[in-house]
């Protein structure tokens, strides 16, 4: 059966536990059998799972701890919590330091199902807490998963707030460029009907004055025609686009 390959074999869970479960984790949950507790928890995700890979935790009736793959003793489900803190942080820091919408979608995008999974480990603790009252342990797991709950809320709640900050920026930004770009559309055209008629007027009449500098040192008078022309671009491009 697949269920038998999620708990060990070597552990003395009663066999209604090892029922319960099917293929897979399944959702987040807890066991009570005999005085056994089982914590059937999620380790953190990642952005790019489908699934979520399932953790283990057995608490035997003396109070004894064992989980999958984090050891034995209560301190297991703290290392299981210090995962969840880990990425929390990391996650924090790339907030503080996101200065594109780009860095903080990914953040977003990252701490979505991070949330999710923390808000129902705190919720299956909290299950837990109530059917063994008078363990120690489970209440102060209790307590950091609320703390981390609650951390990675306030993070999403101010990375959701930042992104729609710097998206209301960009289209203000946007908005302005697009302003400065209708100006200078504006001028330009202003000016093109301007002196479009005197042009067609000349392409058509052939317009050629004769004004005595037609032979008087060509090359530079023809030089300096071409920097007059390009200085007077120059200012007419300033103009035109400011």
């Amino acid at each position: 059966m697949g269920s038998v390959n999620l708990l060990p074999m070597a552990w003395e869970v009663p066999q209604a536990f090892r029922d319960r479960l099917g293929d897979a984790a399944g959702r987040q949950r807890i066991m009570m059998h005999d005085g056994h507790l089982l914590l059937v928890l999620h380790k953190p995700p990642k952005t790019d799972e489908l699934s979520r890979r399932g953790r283990f935790f057995w608490r035997r009736p003396n109070g004894e701890w064992q989980s999958n793959d984090l050891g034995s003793g209560p301190n297991a489900l703290f290392k299981h919590l210090a995962e969840f803190q880990e990425m929390f942080e990391k996650l924090d820091s790339l907030e503080e330091n996101a200065t594109s919408s780009s860095a903080l979608s990914d953040v977003i995008e990252a701490l979505t199902p991070l949330k999710r999974t923390a808000h129902h480990m705190y919720d299956v603790l909290q299950e837990a807490r109530k059917e063994i009252p008078d363990d120690r342990d489970l209440l102060n797991a209790r307590d950091r998963s609320y703390d981390l709950d609650r951390n990675i809320d306030l993070l999403l709640d101010a990375a959701r707030n930042g992104l729609e900050f710097m998206t209301a920026k960009q289209a203000e930004q946007q908005a302005q460029e697009s302003h400065r770009m209708a100006v200078a559309a504006h001028r330009l055209n202003a000016l093109v009907s301007f002196f479009f008629p005197i042009a067609t007027l000349a392409a058509i009449m052939g317009t050629n004055l004769r004004h005595g500098l037609e032979d008087y040192q060509a090359p530079n008078m023809f030089l300096g025609m071409i920097a007059i022309g390009l200085i007077a671009g120059i200012a007419l491009r300033s103009f035109v686009k400011w």
